[in-house]
């Protein structure tokens, strides 16, 4: 994380140069990295360069006062998915107060750090924190998933803060850390003695009306557990490549936000087309040899035309299949482009 450390008086500016000191002592073993702005050597003082500071770093430690640091980063606030992580540090270096973002910008995370690096004592008053629980987004975070909805996942939140009874139903194995908690194999039936409700799926899962009715407020984390087989015709263009997958997400009930993986055969290995998607699902591209997709095609529907074109009978199928998880959808063809879709998932 790129911090930027705001210091206003004498005895600021030397915890200041002690911050960035130890961090290029650490660096390469801590993440932050850490420049010093000192408001007698700024032009026109440090509030004059707030608003390049709050959209060019991840963190700002203020060696101020709290008030100083709320008066200043106030007209730059916009949401806590967006704003960097802020500290307030006194400038006698006894309290390291977290006072924007704890959570998501990991505001709490870098008071403790910078407590422990002074001596100070950390200043946390998230209240998921102070309770022991943990809450949605670091859950989310800890584990890549994707937070569909803020204001819902702050709803359930509030709720697990007030001891309230929360269903929890994944996909994955990862279970959030909450003492009243009630796991749920499936969606069929809920307790309506459940609050709120926890999702975590890629799926698109509906819940019937009885149980819309008994749930209060429910979120949905999208975790990363599909992948994707690609085949297509030589110089086929991105954007039909990216068309083709949601049109087929769209059909499988699923999220692209929780596409893991591209996959596809060595000699597509420089078609740009399938670059150019992974890219834009922000996922990884793995290449698969021919020797690694003849091990498993006879799982497969075969193709003739195929295999004396490039020496396989399938593609897409294969590399899903090698890529994890359970086929969800089989061989399908858009004009020159077959895809195939895996999902993992422990309930099978």
């Amino acid at each position: 994380m790129k911090i930027a450390c705001l210091s206003f008086t004498d005895k600021g500016e030397i915890l200041g140069n002690m911050i960035v000191d130890y961090s290029i002592q650490h660096k390469g073993r801590d993440e932050y990295t850490v420049d010093h702005y000192i408001n007698d050597e700024v032009p026109d003082g440090i509030k004059n360069i707030l608003d390049f500071v709050f959209r060019e770093y991840d963190g700002l430690v203020f060696i101020s006062a709290t008030g100083i640091a709320v008066r200043m980063i106030s007209p730059y606030i916009k949401n806590k998915a967006l704003d960097p992580a802020v500290v307030v540090v006194d400038d006698l270096g006894k309290f390291s107060i977290s006072l924007l973002s704890g959570h998501i910008g990991g505001g709490n995370k870098l008071a403790n750090w910078i407590g422990k690096l002074l001596g100070a004592i950390p200043v946390i008053t998230t209240a998921s924190d102070n309770r022991g629980i943990e809450s949605i987004d670091i859950f989310a975070m800890k584990n890549d998933y994707h937070m569909e909805d803020m204001e819902s996942i702050k709803k359930i939140t509030s709720m697990m803060v007030n001891g309230k009874r929360i269903g929890f139903y994944s996909e994955m194995d990862k279970i959030i850390g909450y003492n009243n908690l009630v796991i749920l194999e499936d969606l069929d039936y809920i307790d309506p003695s459940i609050d709120g409700l926890i999702i975590v799926s890629s799926q698109k899962l509906k819940l019937s009306s009885a149980n819309k009715q008994s749930i209060i407020e429910k979120c949905r984390l999208i975790p990363k557990n599909i992948n994707i087989g690609i085949g297509c015709r030589k110089g086929v263009d991105s954007l039909k490549i990216i068309k083709t997958i949601e049109e087929e997400f769209d059909k499988a009930n699923l999220s692209t936000k929780g596409i893991k993986s591209i996959g596809t055969v060595e000699i597509k290995k420089d078609e740009q087309g399938i670059i150019e998607a992974a890219e834009y699902f922000n996922c990884p591209l793995k290449i698969f040899t021919l020797d690694e997709i003849k091990e498993v095609e006879d799982r497969f529907e075969k193709s003739q035309f195929v295999k004396d074109t490039i020496g396989i009978y399938s593609v897409s199928e294969p590399c899903a299949y090698l890529l994890g998880g359970n086929i969800l959808s089989y061989k399908t063809k858009h004009n020159g482009i077959t895809i195939s879709i895996a999902k993992e998932d422990i309930h099978g």
